[in-house]
């Protein structure tokens, strides 16, 4: 057998440990080795750390924001269509790219004088480069055949302008992949309206972030949609939706985001066999519709349904 790879779980707070759980049952099942270095991490660690993010949590070179320290750039949302989830589109097959480090996300915010407050939206080459160079080599890895850059240049034209710059410059090296691009609002709009018109969709932080989540609704809610981080020296990988504190406890959360998201991190780390396992054990589970959690219109818990996907991985 090969030797293990070393994971840091991070439970996290309300459902959080009960989906761990259940994807940590699922990935098991895939006979692929794993040492899990459990930590804690939100609200669970500030009566033992006094902080929500305790410096064991990170890899030892850092020790301040998890993302930001460890420069995980890239965020990676598949959006597929899944048997038996009720959603008002079929046949959704999509990828949002976001990039993940600056944008107005860089937090930096000020009074200019009282009730006026500035905040700066950073774009620069470097990040613009380094995420569509990222989104170009996923489609070329993955076979998919078109990129396409949303933004809002007619409108900020240095910013954005930047962003669809280095896009382009990209975009020449790689002549396999097809490129085009489309204003935010009027990409929302087509994404409504047919989301097949898109395969990789490559975005700005702000922009990423909210079209990832309208497009998780296309295929059910964020219960359904997996998601990564990953940087040049390590990623991860969550569930995106929230914690859900209303159910904690009680054996009712959804795990398939998160078991999903293990998936993604088998494909990370080069076990493609294992990823695809656990996606159709998924799809088989839901397609079956025997072991279904309530929000899926089912009764079983989420230990059920893990041990249904997990039986079939």
């Amino acid at each position: 057998m090969s030797r293990p790879y070393t994971v840091t779980l991070i439970p996290g707070d309300g459902i959080g440990p009960e989906v761990t759980a259940a994807a940590v049952r699922v990935l098991t099942a895939t006979g692929i080795p794993f040492e899990w270095e459990t930590h804690q991490a939100g609200a669970s660690a500030i009566g033992e750390h006094g902080t929500p993010l305790p410096p064991l949590v990170l890899h030892r070179s850092v020790n301040v924001e998890l993302r930001k320290q460890l420069d995980l750039y890239a965020n990676l949302r598949p959006v597929q269509s899944l048997p038996g989830v009720k959603s008002r589109y079929e046949g959704v097959d999509l990828v949002v790219v976001r990039e993940n480090t600056e944008d107005l996300y860089s937090g930096l915010e000020h009074v200019v004088v009282p009730g006026v407050v500035e905040s700066l939206k950073i774009i620069t080459e470097k990040a613009s480069t380094r995420i569509a160079r990222f989104a170009f080599d996923y489609s070329r890895t993955h076979a998919r055949q078109k990129v396409s850059a949303v933004h809002k240049a007619n409108i900020m034209k240095l910013s954005d302008g930047l962003f669809l710059d280095c896009c382009r410059k990209v975009a020449k090296e790689y002549a396999d992949v097809a490129y085009d691009e489309i204003i935010v609002d009027n990409a929302c709009m087509q994404l409504v309206l047919d989301p097949s018109r898109f395969d990789v969709m490559l975005l700005e932080n702000l922009y990423g972030d909210i079209v990832s989540d309208l497009c998780a609704g296309f295929v059910g809610g964020l219960g359904m949609t997996p998601g990564a981080n990953i940087g040049l020296s390590g990623a991860v990988f969550e569930a995106v939706h929230g914690s859900a504190p209303d159910i904690a406890g009680k054996n009712l959360a959804n795990p398939v985001a998160l078991i999903l998201s293990g998936a993604l991190m088998l494909d990370h780390l080069g076990e493609h066999d294992a990823a695809e396992r656990v996606r159709r054990a998924v799809r088989a589970v839901l397609a079956e519709g025997k072991k279904l959690t309530r929000d899926l219109g089912g009764t079983a818990g989420t230990t059920e349904i893990a041990e249904a996907i997990a039986s079939r991985v």
